[in-house]
């Protein structure tokens, strides 16, 4: 199968213009490149609050869910993303609720996650058309999507940075210190409701990577970003920056070698994360070092 793809294989080059050229060449690597920057965008901006949080095993649970709901909405007649949106928003809703109380609930969420994949394949049994819907919505199908799709990718994505933008102030605060937050007014629930239905509309990226593999694109960036600074502005852009190239990466290499995309995406994350684990002690050492002579410093320069 790959030698009868690499006969016709599209045109590479160390030409960069041309390479550009050739992968712009079709509507739908346009349409690909372009939801997918705007899906990468708004999971790395949001995914360094979910990281920051400690809700990463909140938002793999999501998209389990999402499965469910999209596959549900199919059994019924309506478009997988309307049944997607709102299971994973009243889900998201829910556990938004539960506060800093859902940090303690791996085995509720686990279980809750496995009842939703096991619902999902039950929706997806009694459903009688093609199988090709189910495995689109699993893995996703970028290089399906329309240009109407497109628009309504865009829309959601910058509802969604527009929301996180709205409650950046707060949310960093109550993310960063709860306690104090409630005392000083913040609605800390209200924010933990709203952050969960924020990231329960990051749903729109099963066109991507489909809702099994979207929490790579949430969680590997944000985790590298969270490695390499501390000043959280830096992180957000970090973890956007990171999302944004391993889309396009995974895009790219998809565009000339016939495997999923999906695959190439979480491929990239994946070990782009172990090399940060890696190379982050080691980057770290020196800014260490300068901090310890800094401050021996300000201790000798004031010492009798």
């Amino acid at each position: 199968m790959l030698e009868n793809y690499l006969a016709v294989a599209p045109y590479f080059g160390w030409d960069l213009v041309r390479d550009v050229q050739e992968l712009l060449r079709y509507a739908f690597m346009q349409h690909a490149y372009e939801a997918g920057t705007i899906v990468a965008l708004s999971a790395g901006i949001i995914g360094y609050f979910v990281v920051l949080r400690g809700l990463s095993f909140a938002a793999h649970a999501l998209s389990h869910i999402g499965f469910a709901g999209a596959t549900g909405a199919v059994i019924v007649g309506a478009t997988p993303i309307v049944g997607l949106l709102v299971f994973t928003m009243s889900a998201g809703a829910v556990m938004g609720a539960l506060g800093q109380r859902l940090r303690g609930r791996d085995v509720t969420i686990g279980l809750v996650m496995a009842w939703s994949l096991g619902l999902g394949l039950l929706f997806t049994y009694l459903y009688k058309g093609s199988a090709q819907l189910a495995i689109g919505i699993l893995f996703g199908q970028i290089f399906g999507i329309t240009s109407q799709e497109v628009a309504v990718t865009f829309a959601a994505g910058l509802l969604t940075v527009l929301a996180i933008v709205i409650v950046y102030r707060p949310l960093l605060f109550a993310t960063l210190d709860e306690e104090v937050a409630e005392a000083k007014g913040v609605p800390v629930r209200g924010l933990s409701i709203a952050f969960m239905i924020i990231l329960a509309a990051v749903s729109e990226a099963v066109q991507v990577v489909g809702v099994l593999l979207i929490f790579a694109l949430i969680v590997a960036p944000a985790a590298i970003a969270e490695r390499f600074t501390t000043r959280p502005s830096r992180g957000v852009l970090l973890a956007a920056v990171l999302a944004v190239f391993f889309t396009w990466a995974g895009l790219t290499i998809a565009y000339y070698v016939p495997y999923p995309v999906g695959f190439f995406i979480t491929t990239i994350a994946f070990w782009s994360y172990i090399l940060a684990r890696l190379a982050a002690p080691t980057l770290a050492l020196p800014r260490k070092r300068e901090r310890e002579l800094r401050a021996r410093e300000e201790q000798l320069r004031h010492s009798p």
